[in-house]
């Protein structure tokens, strides 16, 4: 599955600034950064539960949100870019 997910986080202390980074580095653990605060992410149903269940873990509900969408289609069918593009197309041979 196809996901792009955005957090915000309440930096406002040093617990919160603590929190965003353990966000990003969650994130950076299953998918691409796209934006400072939005990564895309290819998982499958098992990864997906795994990677939700991480970050409500790290996020403070009263303080912080997470938001997480569910991608249909292929890329270029869903996504419209411009500017210099640097994520990597997961439908692409990924070759190492």
């Amino acid at each position: 599955m196809r996901l792009l997910i955005g957090y915000d986080v309440d930096t406002t202390n040093r617990a919160g600034q603590k929190r965003l980074r353990k966000m990003a580095k969650a994130c950076e653990g299953y998918g691409q950064r796209v934006q400072y605060s939005l990564f895309e992410c290819s998982l499958t149903k098992p990864q997906y539960e795994q990677f939700r269940h991480r970050l409500t873990e790290i996020m403070d509900e009263e303080k912080d949100n997470l938001r997480i969408y569910h991608l249909h289609g292929n890329a270029e069918e869903i996504v419209e870019e411009f500017g210099r593009f640097r994520a990597t197309n997961f439908d692409d041979p990924l070759i190492l």
